[in-house]
């Protein structure tokens, strides 16, 4: 019974210290190049606490794994005091693919995790080729007046083959006019349109109201 009764007051204790801490935002996400410094940072308002920094780490086909930072030559951590806020700080000079993971900070006395923040570290990819502002200029040059031969060229060509083609038929229907009135002979023409033509003396018409019947002589074609 005297388990039960400690350990509902040490529970109620702690609840009470937790409502005393207020914790401030962290910065949800950071991105550094590798082999460059990084500094994490957590606040809180309330009474000093003894911070402690923990990693959570995903492994390849394992559950997030949890660790305690610890201080060393290539990491750095403090606890800085500004009114009205405490701060714990984690600094690591020279971040490496390993350090990738979500840092917290855990309050020794309350046992109240903070919210953490997201490190990220990568590796810049590589040019594979390495090109001067100047050359980048002139390569974009030549692009451009390649682009501008291939839009007039076929253009050109589409032209001078129309153009062609519109002489050839030209020639073509004047040799049709010619080959139509060759081998025909003015003179034999005059003398057919002579024939067809009716002669002065004798009327297209008669008027056959004032004759008989036996002296209508109407003219043969």
């Amino acid at each position: 019974m005297l388990k039960v009764i400690l350990s509902v007051l040490c529970s109620l204790a702690v609840a009470i210290v937790q409502k005393e801490v207020v914790l401030e935002a962290d910065r949800p996400y950071l991105r550094v190049v590798v082999t460059q410094p990084a500094t994490l940072k957590c606040c809180y308002r309330g009474a000093s606490d003894q911070v402690i920094w923990e990693k959570h780490a995903e492994a390849s086909n394992r559950p997030i794994n949890v660790y305690f930072v610890d201080e060393s030559d290539s990491v750095t951590i403090k606890d800085i005091q500004s009114p009205p806020s405490m701060c714990g700080t984690l600094t690591i000079k020279s971040v490496a693919l390993n350090d990738t993971g979500l840092y917290r900070c855990l309050l020794n006395r309350t046992r109240v995790h903070t919210h953490g923040t997201y490190l990220q570290v990568f590796k810049p990819m590589k040019k594979t080729i390495d090109l001067r502002e100047k050359t980048k200029n002139k390569i974009l040059i030549a692009e451009g007046i390649l682009l501008f031969l291939c839009v007039l060229v076929p253009s050109a060509t589409l032209l001078v083959k129309s153009k062609h083609r519109n002489e050839l038929e030209k020639i073509k229907s004047k040799k049709e006019e010619e080959n139509i009135y060759q081998g025909l002979n003015l003179d034999d023409c005059c003398t057919t349109y002579d024939q067809i033509e009716c002669t002065p003396a004798h009327g297209q018409y008669q008027d056959v109201r004032n004759f008989n019947e036996e002296d209508i002589q109407l003219e043969k074609p």
